[in-house]
């Protein structure tokens, strides 16, 4: 059998912030890729503004780079499970990964399901430990944690001889060596070790072609663009191809464009063989996991698995008393022309329209997935009101079944008892636990998806800031009766319209927590603040001090208001409950209630409680 030793496919995985960014970035640096001069900014593959902010990879990135003779493909993947379809589909592409641990945080939940994905696949491992320069740093602990984690994932003998190196992507350093001081300013030992443990693609060229699409693109000049890898064959610009689509139908089309992948850049080829990732544009409707074949050799390759959505929000178009004053995209047809073009390169998502022309049901695979997509649309200028997010409920063997996330949490010894006294309140069942050192402690749970929606503001203040919380979708498990979760407590809510006044925030302060700033505006029916209790509190905002012209003996002694929290859109949503709307604008994010009168509201939780006793 030929192979083709001047190409390596390997993708790389790992927990969020374990460094795997950093890691290509240095990879590109030393190379021969870039011309001598190319200053790379930080962080480079990560294109998008808010992947730069948040430090995490939403999308997967090719990128490839030359090392001696040979071209490596590298395929950057997102480290967060939310984004776990994108990894599960990459890992079709290559023939290797190399999985990135923290050498003091060591194995993570997404580290367990990045791997566990790679090892499915058969995959050939190699292992950095990264971070290796940090003086918490247990490079040999984390190594046995990995072995551990290779065996329980039930990884084959040959998968076990995985080659290991200790790295800090930051400094640029890496060596064979777990001892910091041996760290050399070269990624030379880890270009030399893919080139030698991964395996070259097969050579099958001359054979009838075989294209799979594993991810989308899309440009407004060339439409929708598939990414993949050819398997076999040869594939040439002008070329009569057909693609098989996922439903048996085959349609027919002309290759206009293929791109292949040079450092950060996409450039045009004209043709590209077995074991080649490549971009190719030219089919409206291509989609994930379609194959094209030659028109006289219709052979597709097996589909490829997408994750199902997990958990679902309701998008409504802006009906606020403040609707149209922010935003520049504000109607039904606008906001559903842009979630159906997020369709386009997401295929986690889904969006169901509904009886009413001006809501939709949109679907995802978890509350990170969700508030991205809100988050990107707010600042392309769209205005729109989100439900609380709801898990999506399954039937297994004729029993109703939930999604279940498995939980990690780190946190001093202190806090312990009360993580496992709340998590256990939302029905989550202990795993195991162990003693970390230092005072720390690690747990792991099994908890109902739906538990964990609100958990992690309620979780940073039990562990005033010092605890971390991780979690991935474990599986799908029969349903627990009855409610979980959600908030504890009431909202405050505002009476009036009119401007948020310095005296009235103070009077209401006594009863719980305010989330407004003296002079903002609110209206009627909107979320100002969280009750200290557990039912909603009506209050007056907006009311503003009675001036007389009569002086009190001992003066106004100079008033004070605590600082007024502000939600982020992550907590604003964990905050939701059923009868609330989070108020998404590219300037403000506001709560309300769905009904904003008082009386009507009223009126509506008294049928509520009635349907409930019958």
């Amino acid at each position: 059998m030929k192979y083709r030793n001047d190409i390596r496919n390997v993708a790389i995985i790992a927990h969020v912030d374990h460094g795997k960014t950093t890691l290509v970035d240095e990879l590109l640096k030393q190379s021969d890729t870039l011309p001598a001069h190319t200053h790379l900014e930080e962080r480079a593959m990560d294109s998008n503004a808010i992947e730069k902010e948040r430090g995490i990879t939403i999308l997967a990135k090719n990128t490839a780079v030359h090392y001696k003779d040979t071209k490596i493909n590298i395929l950057d993947t997102p480290g967060h499970a939310d984004f776990g379809g994108e990894v599960e589909r990459i890992m079709k592409m290559v023939d290797g990964v190399v999985l990135v641990v923290d050498a003091y945080e060591g194995t993570m939940p997404q580290t367990r399901f990045v791997l566990k994905k790679a090892l499915e696949q058969n995959l050939k491992p190699i292992v950095v430990v990264n971070k290796i320069d940090k003086p918490s740093a247990q490079p040999e602990v984390v190594v046995d944690e990995v072995l551990e984690l290779f065996i329980e994932l039930g990884a084959n003998d040959e998968q076990l001889e995985f080659p290991v190196l200790y790295a800090s992507a930051l400094n640029g350093t890496s060596s064979e060596s777990s001892d910091p001081a041996d760290q050399k300013h070269t990624m030379q030992p880890i270009l030399e070790t893919i080139v030698k443990y991964i395996p070259a693609p097969i050579d099958n060229s001359d054979e009838p072609l075989q294209f799979q699409v594993s991810l989308l693109d899309y440009n407004d000049y060339v439409g929708r663009i598939g990414i993949g890898r050819v398997f076999r064959g040869t594939i040439k610009v002008g070329d009569q191809v057909s693609l098989l689509k996922l439903d048996g139908s085959v349609k027919n089309f002309r290759v206009t464009k293929l791109m292949g992948f040079f450092g950060l850049k996409r450039l045009e080829i004209n043709e590209a063989k077995a074991g080649d990732l490549i971009a190719v544009s030219g089919m409206e409707d291509i989609f994930v996991g379609e194959t094209i074949t030659p028109v006289d050799h219709q052979d597709a390759l097996p589909i490829l698995h997408i994750d199902e959505p997990t958990l679902q929000m309701t998008f409504v178009v802006n009906n606020s008393p403040f609707a149209g004053r922010e935003g520049k995209w504000v109607t039904a047809r606008k906001i559903e022309e842009r979630l159906y073009q997020e369709l386009q390169t997401d295929v986690s998502l889904r969006v169901d329209p509904t009886e009413s022309p001006d809501r939709w049901v949109v679907s995802g695979r978890g509350e990170l997935h969700l508030s991205i997509l809100i988050e990107t649309m707010r600042r392309e200028g769209f205005e729109l009101q989100v439900s609380r997010p709801e898990v999506i409920e399954k039937e297994v063997d004729g029993v109703k079944c939930e999604p279940f996330e498995r939980v990690q949490i780190d946190t001093p010894e202190e806090y312990m008892g009360s993580v496992i006294e709340t998590l256990s309140q939302r029905k989550g069942e202990m795993q195991d636990m162990i003693h970390s050192g230092n005072g720390q402690m690690r747990l792991i749970f099994l908890a109902p998806a739906r538990g964990l929606i609100g958990y992690s503001t309620e979780f940073l203040s039990l562990t005033h800031g010092y605890g971390i919380m991780n979690h991935t979708f474990d599986s799908y498990l029969p349903m627990f009766k009855g409610n979980i979760g959600g908030r504890r407590t009431g909202a405050l809510v505002s009476i009036d319209a009119g401007k948020a006044t310095a005296y009235s925030i103070m009077s209401v302060e006594e009863r719980g927590t305010v989330f407004v700033d003296p002079g903002t505006e609110v209206y009627e029916g909107m979320i100002v603040g969280e009750s200290s209790r557990d039912k909603d509190i009506t209050v007056n905002i907006t009311k503003g001090k009675q001036m007389t012209n009569v002086r009190s003996a001992n003066k106004d002694q100079t008033s004070v208001i605590k600082k007024p929290r502000h939600l982020t859109l992550e907590e604003s949503l964990e905050f939701l409950n059923e009868d609330e709307y989070c108020e998404v604008t590219p300037e403000s994010i506001r709560l309300r209630k769905q009904i904003l009168d008082k009386s009507e509201r009223e009126r509506a939780a008294k049928k509520i409680k009635k349907a409930e006793q019958k």
